[in-house]
């Protein structure tokens, strides 16, 4: 837990008489402290009305939306009037982050009921202190109550008030969940390797539509969708399962769950996204569509793989309006972007998208394709799996089990009448023949490649098979990409560039004639990005445009160093140099760019 006193320049002790906050006293503080002014909390009281008589103070003054009168004026809402009051009364402050509750331990501190008669909610419990958030600071008899039942040092923080009501509801209700999937029992399974001796108890299976584990799926697939999750892994181990989720590119752990739910919770996404509950021996692939608490369309990707303590199973969360975006907000330069524009707007020839997996590769084509499918076009997939649904698409998924692979639907959808394909992957030759083909015949074909970087992709094609003078007719360019955390816009402060990073950035950009900035920007860490300094993530780019002296380079004797320095002599920047200019745009830091970006000179 990260909880903290909020620093003043006039603190105030709190009041030593007990009572209810009320919103004379809130209004009092703030205009003491220079908040507001007097004739604002003067109306504010004046107008109360009977809608605010049960809400709290702190909410009744955020509803006001009135912004601080000290500097650097900040909007007064209900986190950080919480955040203030707690650095007023001199009491630590505590934002309840649900992804770092073990809501099992908090919930056996206390019952629903007195969390709730108390309006008090345990968050932390630790071998020698529990941590229990209020949002009535001058009520704190429920302290001397605990302390005996306890025998552990508690320890009060204050908390956002509607937080507080809500994660009294959601905690219990998720615990209670857990606790009845974990009397209901359920045997391991023989796809745990350590537990075959299980085989020979007589607890019974579980069922994957009771209530409590469809509680449980649809609690976790919530938390997932606020927290901008990317993939959520369900993992189980020895003794318990963990749930992790993928933000921003990083894995966190979120959850400890017994191995029952755990299993329970499998079988029940395993059942939404129709796939084989009883097989749990071999890979297996589904998809699940659903909805945020907005309302807004989900699609998600699921994958199963059997492990050593049972079955594995990966959600990749695709949100339409991320999937598909405009070129500014994947990170496109005006540069890249007419570079990028060169190449799909040709009638024909082949476009190479390079990069490992997670790096945008598909968020790319999608967006690119989503601009070319106009109701003159025929737009035409096939990928494994189908990342999305699209309905200005025709997609097709591959199907090994029919022998259906990437050539095969290449060869069908040549009898399609296509003006635009799609190919997920090339990975082999027939395939690579395939795209050649229908690029000879008057196509344009979009396609993604494994490789380091832009230059790297000529010479995996040609290492493929494919003969140079086809190779050289057909591709219209290359670009390699990378995905970058982006600084959070509420909390990256500028900061001087040091010494180490000036060497730095001029062994990076020197040879591509950019100036290095004065000034950077450095991650800091707030609420809004869970106190990582990062928030979503942005493109670098490496973009190859194919020209003739390039194509008098590709030859079955291609040598890549030659390649890549006449790319850079006609434009091409690699994505380390991308990067710096992200860095110098203050979008990202140094750092983040040397992570996933590879050195130019690489192959």
């Amino acid at each position: 837990m990260n909880a903290k006193s909020a620093e003043h320049s006039k603190p105030h002790a709190a009041p030593s008489h007990e009572g209810r906050l009320t919103l004379a006293r809130v209004l009092s503080l703030l205009v003491t402290d220079g908040q507001i002014e007097q004739a604002d909390a003067d109306l504010l009281r004046a107008t109360q009305s009977a809608r605010h008589s049960h809400a709290h103070p702190l909410v009744v003054v955020a509803d006001m939306s009135w912004k601080s009168r000290r500097a650097p004026h900040r909007l007064l809402d209900l986190e950080t009037l919480t955040e203030w009051l707690a650095g007023v009364l001199g009491i630590p402050y505590l934002h309840i982050d649900p992804l770092k509750i073990d809501f099992s331990a908090i919930t056996s501190v206390m019952s629903n009921a007195y969390a709730t008669r108390r309006r008090v909610l345990p968050v932390e419990v630790t071998p020698r202190e529990v941590v229990i958030a209020t949002a009535e600071p001058f009520l704190r008899d429920w302290e001397k109550e605990l302390q005996p039942i306890l025998r552990k040092e508690i320890r009060c923080v204050l908390a956002n008030p509607l937080d507080i009501e809500r994660f009294q509801v959601e905690f219990y209700n998720l615990a209670r969940s857990v606790k009845s999937a974990s009397a209901s029992g359920t045997a391991p399974g023989i796809a745990n390797l350590e537990q075959l001796v299980e085989l020979g108890r007589t607890r019974r299976e579980f069922d994957a539509n009771e209530q409590h584990i469809v509680h449980i799926v649809d609690w976790l697939w919530q938390y997932a969708f606020e927290q901008r999750a990317s993939d959520i892994h369900i993992e189980p181990r020895r003794e318990i399962g963990l749930v992790r989720f993928r933000i921003d590119g990083v894995l966190h752990q979120v959850y400890q769950l017994p191995m029952s739910v755990l299993t329970a919770m499998t079988s029940r996404i395993k059942l939404l996204g129709r796939m084989d509950v009883i097989e749990k021996r071999r890979p297996q692939d589904g998809r699940v569509k659903t909805r945020t608490p907005l309302g807004n369309e989900i699609e998600l990707r699921l994958s199963t793989l059997p492990t050593a303590f049972g079955e594995k199973l990966v959600m990749r969360i695709f949100d339409p309006e991320v999937l598909v975006r405009n070129f500014s907000e994947l990170g496109f330069t005006d540069d890249d972007q007419s570079r990028w524009n060169a190449m799909v707007r040709q009638p024909n020839g082949i476009i190479l998208v390079t990069g490992p997996t997670g790096s945008g590769k598909t968020t790319t084509l999608y967006s690119t394709l989503k601009h070319l499918a106009t109701p003159e076009v025929n737009v035409c997939t096939i990928e494994d799996p189908i990342e999305m649904v699209e309905p200005a698409f025709n997609q097709m998924q591959v199907q090994p089990s029919i022998d259906l692979g990437f050539a095969d639907g290449v060869r069908a959808l040549l009898r399609q009448d296509p003006d635009i394909i799609m190919i997920g992957e090339i990975r082999d030759l027939e395939t690579a023949e395939m795209a050649i083909q229908a690029a000879l015949t008057g196509h344009l074909v979009l396609s993604t490649l494994h490789t380091n970087d832009a230059p790297a992709a000529i010479t995996r094609m040609l290492d493929l098979g494919v003969p140079p003078y086809l190779l050289s007719a057909t591709l219209l360019g290359v670009m390699a990409q990378r995905l970058a955390r982006t600084l959070c816009p509420h909390c990256k402060q500028p900061a001087a560039v040091q010494d180490d990073e000036a060497a730095l950035w001029d062994a990076l950009v020197a040879p591509f004639r950019a100036n290095r900035p004065a000034q950077i920007h450095r991650a800091v860490g707030c609420l809004e990005c869970r106190m990582t300094g990062f928030s979503g993530r942005i493109g670098l780019y490496e973009i190859l445009l194919m020209n003739p002296a390039l194509r008098q380079l590709v030859t079955r004797e291609a040598d890549l160093a030659a390649i890549r320095e006449l790319a850079y002599r006609e434009g091409m920047k690699p994505l380390r140099v991308s990067g710096a200019m992200k860095v110098a745009a203050g979008a990202t830091t140094l750092d983040e760019v040397l992570k996933v970006a590879p050195q130019a000179s690489e192959g």
